[in-house]
């Protein structure tokens, strides 16, 4: 068994996060990783009303007894969402641990530690890191430019700011982006870290609840597979290559492209009814790692969580020792 910082302060087995993923992040997958040992987080948002979260709150909780958490992400929308009715479900239901990301949690801060509910929160750059612990929160998960969804405008690879983050952070780090192998626990390790969040490969589970198509992609998918789009606008995110992200970014190479240009294309909506749910692959965004090119196979949550640590613990009981004279 592998023991950090992290597993001893969340109370999981394993140090492996499966972080918030939106039109994933439902109750049969984070209840799968969480009776794997792991840490998951259902999305928040993936509901579309407070109440839905709270029903599949419930609804993970019938499926595990181990702990998970919630994702809840803070960005600009055209329509309001009620972010204060979300939180008090979160806090109502006892949940131990909420994920944040988009905007700073400061605001979130004081009726989280109210309530005991422990925070992680994501971060493209070491700067917004340190922000963040200033803050409170009880760890960090620090994604580097390899990873799905949005990783910041400074291209900054996980190998050069998982040991920046590490060498200036005082509470647990977990190490994002590029995760998906027992080789990756143990670099994790190397540079700092005390976990690893994975999300592209726990889509690629037997659980996940998204269509086959989509798993089967990852699995045929290289690690040359992904489009970087809506650079143009600052907001860079990381999704897989097809007819949809290709189109977006010969749009917005064109001088003098807005976004409503791509809004039709870009639809969040649009990509999780039609790949995530109906399996048009060519038919909408939808997010996906460089990791791909190291998803082999589509596994069960317990066999790619058992197979990350029996691979990390072999690598530092065996072959690393071999090695050290």
């Amino acid at each position: 068994m592998i023991t950090t910082e992290f597993t001893e302060a969340f109370g999981i087995e394993h140090p492996v996060v499966c972080g918030g993923m939106t039109g994933v992040g439902t109750a049969g997958l984070i209840a799968a990783v969480a009776n794997a040992g792991a840490l998951g987080f259902l999305s928040a948002l993936t509901q579309p009303t407070p109440s839905k979260l709270d029903a599949e709150i419930r609804r993970t909780k019938q499926l595990t007894s181990r702990p998970f958490g919630v994702n809840l992400t803070i960005l600009p929308t055209i329509n309001p969402v009620p972010y204060d009715e979300y939180l008090q479900v979160i806090i109502d239901n006892a949940i131990p641990v909420i994920e944040t990301a988009g905007s700073s949690p400061e605001p979130l801060m004081e009726r989280l530690k109210a309530a005991g509910v422990k925070v992680v929160h994501k971060a493209v750059a070491v700067r917004h890191a340190l922000t963040a612990e200033r803050l409170g929160v009880d760890a960090v998960s620090i994604d580097g430019f390899e990873c799905a969804g949005h990783p910041g405008e400074e291209d900054i690879p996980g190998l050069v700011l998982i040991p920046a983050a590490a060498a200036r952070l005082g509470i647990p780090l977990i190490a994002s982006g590029g995760f998906a192998t027992g080789s990756g626990l143990v670099a994790a390790l190397a540079l700092g870290a005390s976990a690893i969040n994975m999300g592209t490969r726990f889509v690629a589970t037997i659980e996940a609840g998204v269509h086959d198509n989509v798993k089967k992609q990852i699995v045929e998918n290289s690690e040359h597979d992904t489009n970087v789009v809506f650079r143009s606008f600052r907001n860079s995110a990381r999704v897989a290559k097809n007819a949809i992200s290709d189109e977006i970014l010969e749009i917005e190479a064109r001088e003098g492209t807005t976004f409503a240009d791509i809004a039709h294309l870009a639809s969040g909506a649009r990509g999780r009814q039609n790949v995530l749910a109906e399996g048009r692959m060519d038919d909408g965004l939808w997010w996906a790692g460089q990791s791909q090119g190291l998803i082999t196979e589509v596994l069960t949550c317990k066999q790619v969580v058992d197979s990350i640590v029996a691979e990390a613990e072999e690598l530092i009981a065996r072959r690393l020792a071999a090695v050290v004279l």
